[in-house]
């Protein structure tokens, strides 16, 4: 039902005392990992990206998961992550425009998605985006998958790519404004986090985290 081959089970896993989680065995699909510079025509990428984006949000979503703690609430309200926010942009104050990601802040969880829950990946992002020859040949790591909004699949739009292959971007996905303040928020928030290292995790991200929310500053 997807353009692009997706992760398969091959075995399913229960908790036991050796390893108390849920895990999984899944089939392999050859390809490397996204950077910018193994991309061979990014407004190509983008294209490809966004018909598979499109292509998973017209599936069945009946009896789907929902947002929760197990997924970071993605899917879900972004208001859940607004005391947060507001403390990191606190924490940067002096480094960054304070005034200017309080707006672009303060639009993205105003809204809410108005139409049916559609099935949200929930970390579409370069490490789970496989290449072949410079195109884009597969998506993986559906952990964190649910159905709700997706807002938060958008985030690549400035994480990735550049102006022109974001408005290519864009206009294949063609979802409201409204959704797209969202996915601005999703991605100011981790951004945010990152940068102001209110995170433990992936310290080493800081200078993307910025790199990221200059884009987000100069795309609102």
């Amino acid at each position: 039902m997807l353009p692009l081959p997706i992760p398969a089970p091959l075995s399913i896993g229960e908790p036991a005392a050796g390893f108390p989680w849920e895990w999984s065995v899944n089939g392999w699909i050859e390809g490397e990992t996204v950077t910018r510079d193994r991309i061979s025509d990014m407004n190509q990428f983008a294209g490809s990206l966004a018909k598979f984006l499109n292509q998973m949000q017209k599936i069945d979503s009946s009896d789907g998961p929902v947002s929760g703690p197990g997924n970071f609430f993605r899917g879900g309200d972004l208001a859940v992550y607004d005391d947060e926010t507001r403390r990191a942009i606190a924490l940067l104050d002096g480094r960054l425009d304070g005034s200017l990601l309080t707006e672009v802040w303060d639009v993205a969880p105003s809204s809410s998605w108005q139409g049916a829950p559609v099935w949200v990946h929930g970390d579409i992002s370069q490490g789970n985006l496989l290449l072949k020859d410079g195109e884009l040949v597969g998506v993986i790591d559906f952990g964190g998958s649910c159905v709700g909004d997706p807002a938060c699949d958008l985030a690549i739009a400035w994480t990735l790519f550049d102006d022109e292959s974001r408005d290519v971007f864009r206009d294949a996905i063609a979802l409201d404004d409204a959704t797209w303040a969202r996915a601005r928020g999703w991605t100011l928030w981790k951004a945010l986090i990152l940068f102001s290292g209110m995170s433990s995790t992936n310290a080493a991200e800081a200078d993307h985290s910025r790199l990221t929310i200059d884009r987000i500053l100069a795309d609102r």
